[in-house]
């Protein structure tokens, strides 16, 4: 049972006033028995939800009856939006509105609502940063979180790969976007395009008196599936042909891009009667492939093209010299 659902159906209860089982079944995209059960919850918990029979009837809450969600800051509802990201929270400088909301939100709830939402906070968490690599740090992220939400420009000073690295940009943040642990904002140059922006990599942001109106047009989820289906593109530029041994197919996912384990399974074929498959897999460049490829040591074997076969050898014969393996002089 959803403590999430229960709450819609009451703030819908309490927002629209009469509605049928099948109305809010609609509603939450649910079926009309689960609608049923949730309306007997929430009378069990102690909320009275009245039904009325008949044509046009349906269910309502008690005249007068209606949740005690009152009191919160601007901040506090901001932070609601994070309620189950404490991490994130953290980051955008929330973690104290989003503990004063959520003791607020469960203060309004009925007694029975309460201890469910309880439990099921209980039983989740959500740790973002991926594994093996320490969380960036973003001391400036509050104040994108600021400037977006109020469409202030932001003078910045930003470090980037190619030269010269470090850059002056008057940016205007459209968004943010977390992907894997790490922080991005989306923003415009006076009259430029939108780009993306690491956060962790921002040297200084002062908030500027200037305002913007970002684009009406622009959606955040749809600049940002069109950028990673672009940075794929960009990303992998030319092929490799491997042959895998089985266990070197099973460690595969362990080790490399979620593209080469998909290219992987579509282009495998048999050589030999021991298990071993060939198969070409997208790649980056010579040195990344190299890198990539050596995690599965003798589980792989590069047969094309020539230039990466022949770093995966020199790599290999640098480390037998380093050992002081027999022949590696």
């Amino acid at each position: 049972m959803s403590a999430g659902r229960l709450l819609s159906v009451l703030l819908l209860l309490q927002s629209r006033g009469r509605m049928s089982a099948r109305a809010i079944a609609e509603e939450l995209g649910v079926s009309v028995r689960t609608a049923y059960r949730d309306v007997e919850r929430l009378q069990g918990a102690g909320v009275p939800v009245c039904a009325e029979p008949g044509r046009g009837g349906g269910y309502r809450l008690l005249d007068g009856y209606r949740t005690r969600l009152t009191g919160m800051s601007e901040g506090e509802a901001r932070a609601l939006l994070f309620a189950g990201l404490p991490g994130a929270a953290a980051d955008l400088g929330l973690a104290a509105e989003v503990a004063a909301a959520r003791l607020k939100l469960l203060a309004a709830l009925p007694a029975g609502l309460r201890e469910e939402a309880a439990r099921t906070a209980a039983v989740f968490h959500v740790d973002a940063p991926g594994w093996y690599r320490e969380p960036d740090r973003t001391p400036h992220l509050p104040v994108f979180v600021d400037a977006t939400l109020t469409r202030r420009v932001v003078e910045t000073r930003y470090r980037r790969w190619r030269a010269p690295q470090e850059v002056s940009r008057r940016l205007r943040p459209y968004g943010l976007v977390l992907k894997s642990g790490v922080w991005y904002v989306v923003a415009a140059t006076e009259g430029g395009t939108a780009a993306t922006y690491r956060v962790a990599r921002v040297l200084d942001a002062v908030p500027a008196e200037e305002r913007f109106e970002p684009p009406r047009d622009f959606d955040l989820a749809a600049y940002w599936a069109a950028y990673l289906e672009g940075f794929r593109a960009r990303r992998h530029t030319g092929t490799a042909t491997i042959r895998l041994s089985p266990r070197g197919r099973r460690r595969l996912p362990d080790n490399v891009a979620p593209e080469v384990v998909r290219a992987v399974d579509a282009t495998a074929t048999a050589v030999g009667g021991d298990g071993w498959v060939e198969a070409v897999v997208p790649t980056e460049s010579t040195a990344h492939a190299c890198g990539e490829l050596l995690r599965l040591g003798a589980d792989v074997e590069v047969v094309a093209p020539a230039e990466l076969r022949r770093a995966m050898a020199e790599t290999v014969g640098t480390l037998a010299r380093a050992y002081g393996l027999p022949g590696s002089a």
